[in-house]
Formats: structure tokens, C-alpha cells, sequence
């Protein structure tokens, strides 16, 4: 007897984390993270570092490289009441961004904000999904000023503000295209050491660009998730990615994204026909269970958020029980939560 797809409340993906395995800070190298291996009936503890063996010649790792923005300003309304922006676009070929800005009163159309005691940026008025956003005119090019006056947007659950070491830390080490304002964190495990012995291993890599937004953060606020409405990203496959997946495919090799990011760009760039589509646009794709992939064998991810997109989204890839169970055994082997704490590898459930 066919029995009918299960359904999903947003409560089927919680669990109780102690606060304590919420990493604050990154382990001391790159690869020395802890790397939970999912792929089998029962789960291994590993090193970040054991990867190179866990994978074959003729596998395609594929990062996203997009590079992380000093997206948070600090400054004050023309009145001197307090403002602060994190910056969630900078729209190409202007000097104007959407940002979400925190103030006691929201600034109206023409007024100005000072930030860094620096800078004027003008409020050209709302913009963005639901009108969530402001657009900002900036007097100068918009990158050149958050590096010089913004600060590393990390996290809302990292409770230090952000110094040197975060500017390292918080960015992968092959980064190259600003515009991202929350770090593909599953790429931040790989260390140049590690790059070389897994080309040395035969593993292949390529890249696809998805700049995340800080909507990978945001709660989902209903309870049925076909009643979420998923944010927008920006995201580009390169036909030279599009070739390097094709080949790993006919040689039977094995796709593995490092990241959620990587994932989603792979399967929108594949949702519309059927195939792997090179080219750059937008994608809200929301992943959950029942999903049909298309293009990755394997993913290698960090621990998420409880009730998140993005617990959805691995437990779609991997299996609702495989996951709620994997991560129970994270929470007792004290594995480190979030963006800087351990990762785990999952193969794609049949």
C-alpha cells in the first residue's frame, strides 16, 4: 500500500541546544574543526582535516567564492539619534545600496544619514522585499567605504564585536567577489594545506558566486513552511563550472557542494529545465522535504539553527530521522554550533 508524503510543521525542525555549543570563535586552524561524518548507518567522528580520504579521484568539490563585505555601519540621523546599517546589496554600476537600518524613528526620504563620523549617505526611501529595505545613496563607491569604515557583520548569535581576527576568520581563504554579507561557512574549514592535498588526492574543484544575504538568518515565522516565503539571493554559474560538473558526472564521480550556498546556486541554476544552466540571476528556491535534486551527490555543511531554511534544506538532502539524528549526536559529543563551529559531510538520500 503507497503511502502519502509527510508533512511538515516548522516545530519538527527545533531541538535544544546548550548555549555553551554556540561557538564564539573560530577553532585555532582552519582544518582542525571537527567534521562529523553522516554518510553511513551510523556516524564517525573525524577531524576537518581527514576530508581528502573521505572523498575519490574524479570527485568535484565546488565552493561558492563569494567574498564577505564590511557590511555594518554605525552613525547617527541629522536629529543625533543613533543608526545603524547592515548592508544587504550593493546595486551594480551605482553608488546605492539596500540596507536594513535600525533607528528609534525610521528616516524619511531626503534625510540624511553620517556614519563613521565619516560619511553622508542620502535616504532615497523604502525598497526591497516588503518594502523591508532602505535604499541608500552613498557619495563614493559603496565598497571602497564599508572596507574602510564598516565593520565584519557577524552573526546575531556571536556575542564579541568583531576585530582582527574576525576580518581573517570570517572569510574563506579563496574569496574574490564582494557582495556577500554572511560567510559561506561550511568553506571557512579549508586552508590552503588542505586545497593542495586534495588536489594532490585527484579531487577536482570549481566555484559558483552566491552572494549571501542576511536573510540566512532570519526566523521562519509560521508554522506550515509551504507558508514561508523564502528571501532572494543573487547568484552566478559559469559555464566553466556547468562543463567541470558534466565531466564528473560522466566519469562517475561524485558532486560535492561545500556549503548550503553552493547547493542552492547548483540546484536553481538547474531547477527551470531540468540541467545544469550556466548564467546569473535571482533565486528564492526553498528547499524542504520532497525536494528533487538535480545536481549534488554530497555536501559538506555546518550545524544550523534550530526551525531554520536551512535545517529544511539538509534534512531534504539527507532524510528528516538521519539528520534529527546526527545532530542529537552532535549536541552529545559536544560538537561546536553556527558559523564558527564544526561541519558535518551527507550524502544524498535516494
Amino acid at each position: 500500500m503507497k503511502t502519502s508524503p509527510r508533512s511538515f510543521a516548522v516545530s519538527d525542525f527545533d531541538f535544544e541546544l546548550p548555549p555553551e555549543l554556540i561557538a564564539q570563535h573560530p577553532a585555532a586552524e582552519r582544518s582542525a574543526s571537527r567534521l562529523l561524518d553522516g554518510r553511513g548507518e551510523a556516524p564517525v567522528d573525524r577531524v576537518f582535516r581527514e576530508l581528502p580520504e573521505l572523498l575519490n579521484p574524479g570527485d568535484l568539490l565546488v565552493f561558492n567564492d563569494t567574498k564577505v563585505i564590511k557590511a555594518r555601519l554605525y552613525g547617527a540621523k541629522a536629529s543625533g539619534g543613533a543608526a545603524e546599517a547592515l548592508v544587504e546589496r550593493v546595486l551594480a554600476g551605482t553608488n546605492e545600496v539596500w540596507a536594513h537600518l535600525r533607528a528609534s524613528k525610521s528616516p524619511k526620504p531626503g534625510s540624511v544619514v553620517r556614519f563613521n563620523n565619516a560619511f553622508d549617505a542620502e535616504v532615497l526611501g523604502r525598497c526591497g522585499p516588503d518594502n523591508g529595505l532602505f535604499q541608500l545613496r552613498f557619495p563614493s563607491d559603496p565598497f571602497a567605504l564599508l572596507e574602510q569604515h564598516g565593520h565584519v557583520p557577524l552573526p546575531p548569535y556571536i556575542e564579541h564585536g568583531d576585530d582582527a581576527d574576525d576580518v581573517r576568520r570570517y572569510q574563506t581563504v579563496f574569496a574574490r567577489e564582494p557582495g556577500a554579507v554572511a560567510a559561506p561557512t561550511a568553506a571557512l574549514h579549508f586552508d590552503e594545506a588542505l586545497l593542495e592535498r586534495l588536489a594532490q588526492r585527484g579531487v577536482e574543484t570549481a566555484h559558483v558566486t552566491l552572494h549571501v544575504g542576511a536573510g540566512t538568518f532570519q526566523p521562519v515565522r509560521v508554522d506550515n513552511i509551504a507558508d514561508h516565503k523564502m528571501h532572494s539571493e543573487w547568484f552566478q554559474v559559469s559555464p566553466g563550472t556547468v562543463d567541470a560538473i558534466a565531466r564528473t558526472k560522466a566519469r562517475g564521480g561524485k558532486v560535492v557542494a561545500v556549503g548550503t550556498t553552493t547547493l542552492r546556486a547548483l540546484e536553481s541554476a538547474a531547477r527551470d529545465t531540468g540541467t545544469l544552466q550556466a548564467g546569473a540571476r535571482e533565486t528564492d528556491i526553498f528547499i524542504t522535504p520532497g525536494f528533487a535534486f538535480l545536481v549534488v551527490d554530497r555536501l559538506v555543511t555546518n550545524f544550523h539553527l534550530p526551525k531554520s531554511t536551512l535545517m529544511m534544506l539538509v534534512s531534504a538532502f539527507a532524510g528528516y530521522e538521519p539528520v534529527m539524528a546526527l545532530y542529537r549526536h552532535a549536541i552529545a559529543a559536544r560538537y561546536r554550533f553556527f558559523s564558527y563551529g564544526d561541519a558535518m559531510l551527507l550524502e544524498r538520500k535516494a
